[in-house]
């Protein structure tokens, strides 16, 4: 993009859920948004990022009563921690608010109203399990008992962890309140839904617009393919959020207002600054509007709201930029391991800025998740920002304070060399542009190489040893310190605590592609950062494993995250899970089963001999022909499993919260049938 072309650019993140603490998994996405916004800002652009926090749901008033406060003093304190967290780690939002606001119920209403006016919503009475002790209908995660397919007990009401499968609540066995332990009965009730087949083909032509990855948008494809359901959006009472006007007793349910807290944060934004809101809501053409969000709520970012703005009279989003998960050490956050970590714990014992430029050095435009590792951490860490970057200023300070009085050569010895860091800046924008960190990073790590090589090569501290060369000592330092200056403007958006104690010692703000700093006076050097230190990992893992009882019950990474309860993890011996044999599978086949509501009929070729049989769950997930020729994951040890439909040979891997929101592991290219996963 030009940066002489000024931009009017919106940005968001997912909001996070306020009934927990923010994680590390979570910082992923403000990170990476952050960084987003600085880098436009930086180079010139009306750059506004807002957030707020998502407050409504029966996970909130029901952690409100177990602590026996109100439902807004629980949001209140949790607004109060998050943005407090926010601000240590320099995600620097140009507005912080709430759903649980005047605009944000204005803007549901608008919204709602706008679907029934037009014909998109619908009423229809659902029977559903209600709690006759606690009096309230119970969502499918509040309800536990014994999987109808495996027989694993205490399981969700709507999934099986055991087995994998997914089924209706009413299927379960045994099944119990998971509030009052009290077996629920059904219960007739009137609910709303909106008809999002009405929206198909403007999602599908949305969906295939470029707004969305590649791999994102084949996924939305296989939905819209298979066509779209009508989506409940209310909930009974008792329920902690906004009522649907005109419908007593009965509430928006939460996925309907989250979004809809980007435009009421905004507009707050706007009212408190005389902003003219829709020239950035309703105007496509002159502004842009962008979502970074977790792949575990792209059903709701590409599909739900998407139709929620068309009704409304908003513009769609230009771009929604869908990150993966975090994983610590290769393994999913563990509380046993300490690696289910706070954001709080660990601004306990390490530098924010750390996990900032890791975070970079990993963070590409795709969907992949990536991976804290813990031992990569501290040596990339000590060897790019200390031994690399902070290095070249403080080899070249130190001459210039003591024997030039903090003066700067008139000239540089190798204007070609700093033309080299200046020229590069422009495919460093672009990778910044275009989310790929971890590109940006490697540019910027090679010119610390070649700042620092130029030091080697002319020894400053031995210039200073010699005699009549104070000119060449000079200039020699300020070459090293001007290269400095140009890779802390680079890096100024992943590390802004240390670029504003950059621009303190040079005297002047970092701005990008700057010219040289010629007879320039600059102040004493102190030092930027600190080498990590193992013993501070290990206290932040002890602390992390001391923390288990007080954690956010969040479930997911990605916000918002609503989960109705903790889930519970048993554990098991590594002897036990190495037993385990996991075999690359080539499907050669799939077809429906008769007679059964979920199971598709795989058959996969793992280099064997005989072909295997295996029943999956993935129906509600996959239309058969699609999984034809593709690639995936089983277990090839499992124990054969008569079923009514026939014998399964194994178990497929697969991940997401079920029914269409269910993603079949894939292995990379080049992988082969037959081959392990280790």
């Amino acid at each position: 993009m030009d940066s002489q072309t000024s931009r009017k650019i919106l940005v968001t993140s997912a909001l996070p859920y306020a009934n927990g603490s923010i994680h590390l998994g979570h910082l992923v996405e403000y990170i990476q948004t952050d960084i987003w916004v600085r880098f436009q800002k930086l180079r010139g652009h009306q750059c506004y990022y807002v957030c707020a926090d998502d407050a409504h749901g029966t996970a909130i008033m029901l952690r409100a009563q177990q602590e026996g406060i109100t439902p807004q003093q629980l949001v209140d304190r949790v607004h109060q921690e998050h943005t407090s967290d926010f601000a240590e780690f320099a995600v620097q939002f140009d507005n912080y608010h709430s759903t649980h606001s005047p605009e944000n119920q204005h803007f549901a209403n608008y919204i709602y109203e706008s679907l029934l006016q037009q014909g998109h919503v619908t009423k229809r009475t659902i029977r559903q399990a209600f709690d006759p002790v606690k009096q309230l209908f119970l969502p499918d995660r509040f309800i536990r008992g014994t999987c109808p397919r495996c027989g694993a007990k205490d399981q969700y009401g709507d999934n099986c962890e055991a087995c994998g499968a997914t089924y209706l609540p009413t299927e379960l066995k045994d099944p119990v309140s998971a509030l009052s332990g009290a077996t629920p009965i059904e219960k007739d009730s009137d609910h709303y839904f909106v008809n999002l087949a009405n929206f198909q083909e403007m999602l599908r032509e949305w969906t295939k617009s470029g707004s969305l990855h590649p791999s994102v948008a084949n996924k939305l494809d296989e939905w819209l393919a298979e066509g779209l359901q009508p989506w409940d959006i209310s909930r009974d009472a008792p329920y902690f959020g906004f009522e649907i006007p005109n419908t007593p007793g009965k509430y928006f349910y939460v996925w309907l207002d989250a979004p809809i807290g980007y435009i009421a944060s905004f507009k707050n934004f706007c009212d408190k600054n005389q902003i003219d809101f829709d020239s950035f809501w309703k105007d496509d053409k002159n502004s842009e509007l962008y979502h970074f969000i977790g792949k575990d709520i792209v059903y709701f970012h590409t599909l739900f709201w998407p139709a929620m703005l068309t009704s409304a009279g908003f513009r769609k989003p230009n771009a929604v930029f869908v990150h993966g998960f975090l994983t610590v050490d290769g393994q999913k956050m563990s509380k046993s391991r300490g690696t289910f970590i706070t954001a709080r714990t660990y601004l306990n014992h390490l530098n924010p800025e750390y996990l900032r430029y890791y975070f970079s050095a990993k963070l590409g435009s795709g969907v992949d998740d990536i991976d804290l590792n813990l031992s990569d951490f501290l040596n990339r860490v000590n060897a790019d920002l200390v031994g690399k970057v902070v290095n070249i200023a403080s080899r070249c300070a130190g001459f210039i304070a003591k024997r030039f009085d903090g003066q700067l050569a008139a000239t540089l010895p190798n204007p070609e060399l700093y033309q080299q860091f200046i020229d590069e800046g422009h495919e460093i924008a672009e990778s910044y542009e275009l989310r790929e960190y971890n590109k940006a990073i490697r540019e910027i790590m090679g010119l610390a190489d070649k700042a620092n090589q130029y030091i080697d090569e002319h020894k400053p501290w031995v210039i200073a040893k010699q005699l009549g060369q104070d000119a060449e000592l000079q200039a020699v330092c300020t070459q090293g310190l001007n290269m400095f200056y140009v890779l802390m403007s680079y890096l100024s958006p992943v590390l802004p605590m240390m670029a504003k104690q950059v621009e303190e010692f040079f005297q002047i703000s970092l701005t990008w592609q700057p010219k040289p700093l010629l007879s320039h006076a600059i102040q004493p050097f102190k030092p930027l950062m600190q080498r990590v230190e193992q013993k501070q990992i290990d206290a932040m893992l002890d602390a992390s494993k001391e923390n288990l009882t007080v954690t956010s019950p969040a479930s997911s990474q990605s916000a918002p995250v609503k989960p109705a309860l903790e889930p519970i993890f048993p554990t098991i011996a590594y002897e036990d899970f190495a037993k385990v044999d996991l075999r690359i599978a080539k499907i050669i086949n799939a077809e429906h089963v008769e007679g059964a509501e979920k199971l598709l009929r795989l058959t996969l070729d793992i280099g064997e001999e005989k072909p295997r049989n295996v029943f999956a769950g993935i129906k509600d997930a996959y239309a058969p022909e699609t999984l034809v020729g593709r690639y995936t994951v089983m277990v090839a040890n499992l124990a054969p499993r008569t079923m009514k439909f026939g014998v399964s040979e194994g178990m497929v891997l697969a991940a997401g919260p079920g029914k269409k929101d269910l993603w079949i592991l894939s292995p990379d290219s080049g992988a082969q049938p037959g081959m392990r996963v280790k």
